[in-house]
Protein backbone atom coordinates (compact mmCIF):
# COMPACT_ATOMS: atom_id res chain seq x y z
CA UNK A 1 0.00 0.00 0.00
CA UNK A 2 2.74 2.36 -0.66
CA UNK A 3 1.46 4.00 -3.06
CA UNK A 4 -1.40 5.00 -0.95
CA UNK A 5 0.25 6.39 1.92
CA UNK A 6 1.90 9.41 -0.17
CA UNK A 7 0.41 11.50 0.72
CA UNK A 8 -0.04 11.16 4.31
CA UNK A 9 1.27 12.46 7.57
CA UNK A 10 4.56 11.27 8.87
CA UNK A 11 7.03 13.33 11.29
CA UNK A 12 10.21 13.80 10.20
CA UNK A 13 12.84 16.25 11.68
CA UNK A 14 12.25 18.78 9.63
CA UNK A 15 11.42 22.79 10.71
CA UNK A 16 8.51 22.81 9.08
CA UNK A 17 6.99 19.35 10.70
CA UNK A 18 8.20 21.26 13.91
CA UNK A 19 6.38 24.08 13.22
CA UNK A 20 2.22 24.31 14.58
CA UNK A 21 0.07 22.96 11.88
CA UNK A 22 -1.59 26.69 11.54
CA UNK A 23 1.25 28.24 11.11
CA UNK A 24 2.60 25.46 8.60
CA UNK A 25 -1.00 25.99 6.76
CA UNK A 26 -0.57 29.77 6.58
CA UNK A 27 2.97 29.50 5.10
CA UNK A 28 1.27 26.96 2.43
CA UNK A 29 -1.51 29.12 1.73
CA UNK A 30 1.05 32.31 1.24
CA UNK A 31 2.79 30.10 -1.38
CA UNK A 32 -0.43 29.07 -3.01
CA UNK A 33 -1.38 32.49 -3.17
CA UNK A 34 2.12 33.54 -4.48
CA UNK A 35 1.55 30.69 -7.37
CA UNK A 36 -2.13 32.42 -7.89
CA UNK A 37 -0.93 36.11 -8.29
CA UNK A 38 2.31 35.94 -10.44
CA UNK A 39 1.94 34.78 -14.00
CA UNK A 40 5.74 36.29 -14.76
CA UNK A 41 7.45 32.94 -16.33
CA UNK A 42 11.10 33.11 -14.04
CA UNK A 43 9.30 34.14 -11.13
CA UNK A 44 7.12 30.75 -11.48
CA UNK A 45 10.09 28.79 -12.06
CA UNK A 46 12.03 30.21 -9.01
CA UNK A 47 8.98 29.62 -6.73
CA UNK A 48 8.73 26.02 -8.09
CA UNK A 49 12.31 25.44 -7.39
CA UNK A 50 12.11 26.98 -4.20
CA UNK A 51 9.31 24.18 -3.56
CA UNK A 52 11.52 21.73 -4.72
CA UNK A 53 13.97 22.54 -2.33
CA UNK A 54 11.68 22.93 0.49
CA UNK A 55 10.28 19.37 0.34
CA UNK A 56 13.70 18.04 -0.28
CA UNK A 57 15.02 20.07 3.07
CA UNK A 58 11.91 18.29 4.57
CA UNK A 59 12.64 15.13 3.88
CA UNK A 60 10.08 14.41 1.40
CA UNK A 61 11.98 15.62 -1.93
CA UNK A 62 10.98 11.86 -3.61
CA UNK A 63 7.32 12.43 -2.94
CA UNK A 64 7.50 15.49 -4.79
CA UNK A 65 8.95 14.22 -7.33
CA UNK A 66 6.14 11.72 -7.78
CA UNK A 67 3.88 14.78 -7.92
CA UNK A 68 5.69 16.35 -10.62
CA UNK A 69 5.52 13.40 -12.87
CA UNK A 70 1.48 13.71 -12.02
CA UNK A 71 1.65 16.92 -12.88
CA UNK A 72 3.15 16.33 -16.02
CA UNK A 73 -0.54 14.04 -17.26
CA UNK A 74 -2.36 17.52 -16.23
CA UNK A 75 -0.16 19.88 -17.43
CA UNK A 76 0.81 18.76 -21.18
CA UNK A 77 -3.20 17.98 -22.35
CA UNK A 78 -3.55 22.01 -20.71
CA UNK A 79 -0.68 23.28 -23.36
CA UNK A 80 -2.09 21.23 -26.07
CA UNK A 81 -5.57 22.38 -25.65
CA UNK A 82 -4.43 26.32 -25.67
CA UNK A 83 -2.21 25.93 -28.70
CA UNK A 84 -5.63 24.41 -30.37
CA UNK A 85 -8.10 26.67 -29.39
CA UNK A 86 -6.44 29.73 -28.50
CA UNK A 87 -6.26 32.45 -31.93
CA UNK A 88 -5.02 35.74 -30.34
CA UNK A 89 -1.32 35.09 -31.08
CA UNK A 90 0.90 36.74 -33.85
CA UNK A 91 3.53 34.37 -34.01
CA UNK A 92 2.49 31.55 -36.30
CA UNK A 93 5.00 28.70 -36.11
CA UNK A 94 2.59 26.37 -37.35
CA UNK A 95 -0.25 25.83 -40.15
CA UNK A 96 -3.02 23.11 -39.82
CA UNK A 97 -5.52 24.31 -42.51
CA UNK A 98 -8.77 24.68 -41.91
CA UNK A 99 -10.15 22.77 -38.65
CA UNK A 100 -13.95 23.22 -39.96
CA UNK A 101 -15.75 24.27 -36.66
CA UNK A 102 -12.38 25.04 -34.99
CA UNK A 103 -11.51 27.44 -37.59
CA UNK A 104 -8.16 27.97 -39.23
CA UNK A 105 -5.48 25.95 -37.64
CA UNK A 106 -2.37 28.67 -37.04
CA UNK A 107 -0.62 27.57 -34.42
CA UNK A 108 1.10 30.77 -32.64
CA UNK A 109 4.16 31.16 -30.11
CA UNK A 110 1.63 33.59 -27.75
CA UNK A 111 -0.56 30.29 -27.07
CA UNK A 112 1.92 27.78 -26.46
CA UNK A 113 4.17 30.01 -23.66
CA UNK A 114 0.30 31.10 -22.38
CA UNK A 115 -0.33 27.53 -21.91
CA UNK A 116 3.09 26.41 -20.41
CA UNK A 117 2.53 29.17 -17.67
CA UNK A 118 -0.87 27.79 -16.46
CA UNK A 119 0.19 24.54 -16.44
CA UNK A 120 3.53 25.53 -14.55
CA UNK A 121 0.80 27.24 -11.95
CA UNK A 122 -1.13 23.79 -11.53
CA UNK A 123 2.07 22.11 -10.93
CA UNK A 124 2.84 24.48 -8.49
CA UNK A 125 -0.15 24.06 -6.53
CA UNK A 126 0.03 20.26 -7.02
CA UNK A 127 3.40 20.45 -5.18
CA UNK A 128 2.04 23.06 -2.61
CA UNK A 129 -0.89 20.57 -1.85
CA UNK A 130 1.58 17.38 -1.88
CA UNK A 131 4.12 19.54 0.43
CA UNK A 132 1.13 20.24 2.96
CA UNK A 133 0.15 17.17 3.39
CA UNK A 134 3.21 15.38 4.14
CA UNK A 135 4.41 18.02 6.32
CA UNK A 136 1.40 19.42 7.82
CA UNK A 137 0.18 17.34 10.77
CA UNK A 138 -4.13 17.30 9.95
CA UNK A 139 -4.99 15.96 13.66
CA UNK A 140 -3.46 19.16 14.95
CA UNK A 141 -4.73 21.37 12.32
CA UNK A 142 -8.39 20.09 12.66
CA UNK A 143 -8.01 20.85 16.39
CA UNK A 144 -7.59 24.10 15.82
CA UNK A 145 -11.13 24.44 13.99
CA UNK A 146 -12.87 22.34 17.40
CA UNK A 147 -13.59 25.65 19.18
CA UNK A 148 -15.35 26.36 15.57
CA UNK A 149 -17.45 22.91 14.92
CA UNK A 150 -16.08 20.27 16.87
CA UNK A 151 -18.21 17.52 15.50
CA UNK A 152 -16.89 18.67 11.77
CA UNK A 153 -13.33 18.60 13.09
CA UNK A 154 -14.10 14.98 14.69
CA UNK A 155 -15.91 13.59 11.21
CA UNK A 156 -12.94 15.30 9.16
CA UNK A 157 -10.16 13.77 11.25
CA UNK A 158 -12.05 9.76 11.13
CA UNK A 159 -12.56 10.07 7.76
CA UNK A 160 -8.47 11.34 6.47
CA UNK A 161 -7.59 8.67 9.21
CA UNK A 162 -10.23 5.93 7.18
CA UNK A 163 -9.19 6.76 3.66
CA UNK A 164 -5.49 4.45 3.72
CA UNK A 165 -7.83 2.30 6.25
CA UNK A 166 -10.31 1.52 3.45
CA UNK A 167 -7.50 1.42 0.48
CA UNK A 168 -5.91 -1.78 2.24
CA UNK A 169 -9.49 -2.99 2.27
CA UNK A 170 -10.12 -2.65 -1.75
CA UNK A 171 -6.27 -4.30 -2.43
CA UNK A 172 -7.32 -7.22 -0.20
CA UNK A 173 -10.67 -7.52 -1.54
CA UNK A 174 -9.16 -7.48 -5.32
CA UNK A 175 -6.84 -9.87 -4.54
CA UNK A 176 -9.09 -12.24 -2.79
CA UNK A 177 -10.79 -11.82 -6.11
CA UNK A 178 -8.19 -12.91 -8.30
CA UNK A 179 -8.20 -16.27 -6.47
CA UNK A 180 -11.66 -17.44 -7.47
CA UNK A 181 -11.97 -20.92 -9.16
CA UNK A 182 -14.06 -19.24 -12.31
CA UNK A 183 -11.70 -15.87 -11.78
CA UNK A 184 -12.83 -12.52 -11.36
CA UNK A 185 -15.46 -10.08 -12.97
CA UNK A 186 -12.93 -8.01 -15.20
CA UNK A 187 -13.92 -4.20 -16.08
CA UNK A 188 -16.30 -2.09 -14.65
CA UNK A 189 -18.01 -5.03 -13.25
CA UNK A 190 -15.35 -6.18 -11.10
CA UNK A 191 -14.69 -2.77 -10.15
CA UNK A 192 -18.09 -2.09 -8.91
CA UNK A 193 -18.16 -5.12 -6.91
CA UNK A 194 -15.22 -4.07 -5.10
CA UNK A 195 -16.61 -0.61 -4.61
CA UNK A 196 -20.03 -1.75 -2.86
CA UNK A 197 -17.95 -4.15 -0.76
CA UNK A 198 -15.26 -1.72 0.45
CA UNK A 199 -18.84 1.20 0.84
CA UNK A 200 -20.24 -1.80 3.09
CA UNK A 201 -17.34 -2.40 5.56
CA UNK A 202 -16.98 0.74 5.79
CA UNK A 203 -20.23 1.38 7.36
CA UNK A 204 -19.34 -1.77 9.83
CA UNK A 205 -16.03 -0.24 10.69
CA UNK A 206 -18.06 3.25 11.46
CA UNK A 207 -20.65 1.74 13.61
CA UNK A 208 -17.12 -0.35 15.33
CA UNK A 209 -15.30 3.09 15.74
CA UNK A 210 -18.21 5.08 17.40
CA UNK A 211 -18.77 2.18 19.53
CA UNK A 212 -15.08 2.11 20.69
CA UNK A 213 -15.63 6.10 21.41
CA UNK A 214 -18.46 5.94 23.12
CA UNK A 215 -17.07 3.09 25.68
CA UNK A 216 -13.46 5.12 26.24
CA UNK A 217 -15.39 8.10 26.87
CA UNK A 218 -13.94 10.38 24.21
CA UNK A 219 -16.56 12.94 24.59
CA UNK A 220 -16.37 14.21 28.11
CA UNK A 221 -12.28 13.63 27.19
CA UNK A 222 -12.56 16.16 24.99
CA UNK A 223 -14.10 18.81 27.21
CA UNK A 224 -10.86 18.95 29.04
CA UNK A 225 -8.69 21.80 27.67
CA UNK A 226 -5.40 21.14 26.45
CA UNK A 227 -2.12 23.48 27.74
CA UNK A 228 -1.34 26.24 25.51
CA UNK A 229 1.75 25.27 23.24
CA UNK A 230 4.05 28.21 22.97
CA UNK A 231 5.19 29.64 20.15
CA UNK A 232 8.65 28.35 18.96
CA UNK A 233 11.13 30.36 17.18
CA UNK A 234 10.01 28.08 14.04
CA UNK A 235 6.95 28.93 14.10
CA UNK A 236 8.09 32.78 14.47
CA UNK A 237 10.28 32.45 10.99
CA UNK A 238 7.46 30.47 9.24
CA UNK A 239 4.81 33.32 9.45
CA UNK A 240 7.56 36.06 8.76
CA UNK A 241 8.22 33.92 6.14
CA UNK A 242 4.66 33.27 4.69
CA UNK A 243 4.11 37.61 5.29
CA UNK A 244 7.49 38.24 3.01
CA UNK A 245 6.20 35.57 0.56
CA UNK A 246 3.08 37.46 0.20
CA UNK A 247 4.22 41.06 -0.33
CA UNK A 248 6.78 40.35 -2.28
CA UNK A 249 4.00 38.57 -5.12
CA UNK A 250 1.80 41.39 -4.43
CA UNK A 251 4.26 44.09 -4.78
CA UNK A 252 6.07 42.44 -7.97
CA UNK A 253 2.54 41.97 -9.70
CA UNK A 254 1.32 45.88 -8.73
CA UNK A 255 4.92 47.34 -9.83
CA UNK A 256 5.39 45.40 -13.21
CA UNK A 257 8.59 44.02 -11.85
CA UNK A 258 6.93 40.55 -12.28
CA UNK A 259 4.39 41.53 -15.08
CA UNK A 260 3.41 39.35 -18.55
CA UNK A 261 1.65 39.67 -21.11
CA UNK A 262 0.98 36.59 -23.75
CA UNK A 263 -1.47 38.62 -26.03
CA UNK A 264 -1.05 39.94 -28.90
CA UNK A 265 2.95 39.16 -28.60
CA UNK A 266 4.95 38.00 -25.85
CA UNK A 267 5.92 40.62 -23.06
CA UNK A 268 7.63 39.01 -20.34
CA UNK A 269 10.71 40.80 -18.56
CA UNK A 270 13.55 39.79 -17.30
CA UNK A 271 15.60 42.52 -15.87
CA UNK A 272 17.58 43.06 -13.11
CA UNK A 273 15.00 43.63 -11.00
CA UNK A 274 12.95 40.77 -12.31
CA UNK A 275 15.93 38.51 -11.56
CA UNK A 276 16.12 40.22 -7.87
CA UNK A 277 12.49 39.48 -6.92
CA UNK A 278 12.97 35.85 -8.05
CA UNK A 279 16.48 35.21 -5.82
CA UNK A 280 14.57 36.97 -2.84
CA UNK A 281 11.58 35.28 -3.45
CA UNK A 282 13.55 31.64 -2.97
CA UNK A 283 15.68 33.21 -0.21
CA UNK A 284 11.85 34.03 1.93
CA UNK A 285 11.09 30.31 1.16
CA UNK A 286 13.93 28.46 2.22
CA UNK A 287 15.35 30.84 4.73
CA UNK A 288 13.07 28.97 7.80
CA UNK A 289 14.22 25.66 6.68
CA UNK A 290 17.69 26.07 7.45
CA UNK A 291 16.93 26.28 11.13
CA UNK A 292 17.37 22.47 12.73
CA UNK A 293 18.39 23.22 16.04
CA UNK A 294 16.91 20.74 18.42
CA UNK A 295 15.31 18.59 15.84
CA UNK A 296 17.52 16.62 14.34
CA UNK A 297 17.39 12.85 15.47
Amino acid sequence: MRGIGVLFYRRLASPLHATRAGVGAGWAIALTAAALVLYNPPALLALTFAILVAGARAGVGRELTRSVRTALIVGVPIVAINVLVSRQGLTVFARLGDLGPFGQGDLTLEALVYGGVIALKVTILILISTLASLAVDPDELLRVFRRLSFRSALTASLALRMVPVLGADAQRLSEAQRTRAEGSPRGARGRVMVLGAVIGSSLDRAMDVAATLEVRGFAAACRIRRARRPWSRHDFAFTASACAILTLSVLGRLTGVASFEAYPTLRVPVGADTLALCATLVLVVLLPLGDRRGIDP
